[in-house]
């Protein structure tokens, strides 16, 4: 490389710049990869939320009624609602890379696929375990 000032600067002018978040579309396994962290970090939160169930259950009966009319409002059931939600996506997340520990569907075709497939089955296990829980109550 010449030690002119002048091609230095053509030199780093010139070069690739590397994919930016505006310019790079993630594949859908890394994403997925993320979600899986993320919704393990998840899991201790809602883990927090059952164990504060159990504990007013192990109480009162004020403090139970308490926390189930927490639990029931919108919000507690929008949040219980996203924590099946994580636990199902986590779960799927766990099989899949137990899969891939044992060397199968490491292709990059079977790897996405299984990917949308842990997507679809978590959001579609939320929903069969909602729509079940309401029939049992009758709600």
């Amino acid at each position: 490389m010449s030690k002119s000032p002048a091609t230095r600067e053509f030199a780093r002018r010139e070069r690739p710049l590397s994919p930016h978040l505006t310019v790079y579309r993630p594949p859908i396994t890394m994403t997925m990869s993320i979600i899986h962290r993320i919704t393990g970090g998840a899991l201790y939160f809602g883990t927090l939320l059952v164990a504060l169930w159990l504990m007013a259950a192990a109480s009162s009966q004020s403090t139970f009624d308490a926390v189930n009319w927490a639990f029931g409002s919108w919000l507690g059931r929008l949040v219980l609602f996203f924590y099946t939600w994580a636990l199902m996506h986590h779960m799927l997340g766990g099989v899949r890379h137990l899969i891939w520990d044992t060397g199968a569907g490491l292709e990059k075709d079977t790897a996405s696929r299984v990917a949308w497939a842990t997507l679809a089955g978590s959001i579609v296990l939320t929903l069969l375990i909602w729509i079940a829980s309401y029939m049992a109550r009758g709600a």
